[in-house]
């Protein structure tokens, strides 16, 4: 019988109404899972739970949990066979994904899920999320960081937010799911990570100063000067298609330039929900490559934040980083042949 840990870090899936709306409630959702049936059925791992204090709305999440979540599982990692972590919608990508870098020799199971709708009110997608991701946790087969939502299961740092309303809340944009719930959990084997056989070592992430910059058109680069020269240390370019820029402006290289000069990363990714980043594929993106900026590939923003935000804390000089942002770390990029 293999034995699990349940985090639960707040979100939607443990929210009570109130005057305000929708809020988590200390002990309801421990007190709702012991009503669940299906917890007690032989197929189910052991389980333990633990529940964070103050419970948060996934929008308040920042660093300070990533570290506070990786510690959990670095503390109990001996004592259980997978980890669940019950946490809100909107930011479950980003964690996931810093969780991904964070955790070092991982080899073991770690499933990020929760649901859209509250597990006290009709038609909770909470049931079946937390079920299954509970079955994949107990199982081993998975041994990376991975999101469990609507039937699938997707690599954390490959999963983006794709629906404010809709069950399928997730999608894996550029590369396929790991697995598939239906009446059974189909893995895709040969998409798994093989896991490290190395002991498991934690990077905490510190407060860094990164930026996310997404172009529209009509853009005015002066605008955003203050912004690019106030000592940011990183900078995510949403840019057209395959990395293209307007070259209507001027302002623009000067200002690129002159953050590279200064030491901040420049990273390069795409607006686009799938495709890759292909710098001087097109002439408006030969700044960008000329400037010296970082290649993001097909790496999800949420990805491309929480790896530089890794890489910071892990103290590399600038070209490392540079380096190790067009490398492959934890599956979240696919340079193109």
């Amino acid at each position: 019988m293999s034995k699990i840990l349940i985090i639960y870090t707040g979100g939607t899936i443990g929210m009570v109404p109130t005057e305000n709306g929708f809020a988590p409630k200390e002990g309801f959702f421990l007190d709702e899972m012991k009503k669940v049936p299906d917890l007690k059925m032989p197929e189910m791992p052991d389980w333990d739970f633990i529940e964070c204090e103050p419970l948060l709305d996934s929008t308040n999440i920042t660093h300070n949990e990533w570290n506070r979540i990786a510690h959990m599982i670095e503390e109990h990692y001996a004592d259980y066979d997978g980890f669940v972590v019950l946490h809100g919608t909107d930011t479950m990508a980003y964690s996931a994904s810093a969780l991904s870098f964070m955790l070092e020799g991982l080899a073991k199971p770690v499933i990020f899920t929760g649901s859209q709708i509250p597990l006290c009110e009709m038609r909770s997608d909470g049931y079946d999320n937390l079920i299954t991701s509970m079955l994949i946790a107990g199982r081993g087969v998975v041994k990376e960081v991975a999101l469990y939502f609507g039937g699938y299961l997707l690599r954390g740092n490959r999963a983006t937010k794709a629906s404010a309303d809709k069950l399928i809340a997730f999608s894996s944009p550029n590369y396929p799911e790991l697995a598939s719930a239906g009446i059974d959990i189909v893995y895709n084997r040969k998409r798994l990570l093989e896991g490290d056989d190395l002991p498991l070592n934690v990077v905490d992430i510190g407060p860094h100063k990164i930026g996310v910059l997404k172009l529209f058109p009509g853009i005015k680069f002066g605008v955003f000067e203050p912004i690019l020269n106030s000592g940011l240390e990183g900078i995510v370019l949403e840019t057209f298609g395959t990395g293209n820029v307007p070259n209507y402006d001027p302002a623009f290289p000067p200002l690129i330039k002159k953050a590279l000069k200064g030491g901040t990363i420049v990273v390069a990714c795409t607006q686009c929900m799938q495709g890759t980043v292909r710098l001087n594929a097109y002439e408006t993106s030969s700044a960008l490559a000329k400037a010296g900026a970082v290649c993001g590939y097909d790496m999800t923003t949420e990805a491309t934040v929480t790896k530089l935000a890794y890489l910071l804390s892990k103290g590399y000089p600038v070209k490392d980083i540079h380096d190790l942002m067009e490398t492959d770390l934890r599956g979240e990029l696919t340079r193109p042949e």
